[in-house]
C-alpha cells in the first residue's frame, strides 16, 4: 500500500518518471530473479549444515535421565 501511495505522489510530482517507472520495474524484478534462486540454495545449504552440525547434541539432549 504504502509503495502505491508512493507512487501516486510520484505520479502528480513527475508522471513521466512514474510511468518509466511502471515500465522498469517489471524488468528489475525478472532480472534478480536468478540471485533470489541462488539466495534460497545457499540458505537451504547453509540449514542442513547447522541441521548435521547440531545434530548430537539435539539427540544427547533429549535423552531423559
Amino acid at each position: 500500500m504504502t509503495g502505491f501511495l508512493v507512487w501516486c505522489v510520484l505520479f502528480v510530482v513527475c508522471w513521466p518518471c512514474a510511468l518509466l517507472a511502471l515500465i522498469v520495474y517489471p524488468l528489475v524484478w525478472i532480472l534478480l530473479i536468478p540471485f533470489r534462486l541462488v539466495g534460497i540454495a545457499v540458505d537451504g545449504l547453509l540449514q542442513t549444515i547447522y541441521a548435521v552440525v547440531t545434530l548430537p547434541v539435539r539427540l544427547l539432549g533429549s535423552r531423559p535421565r
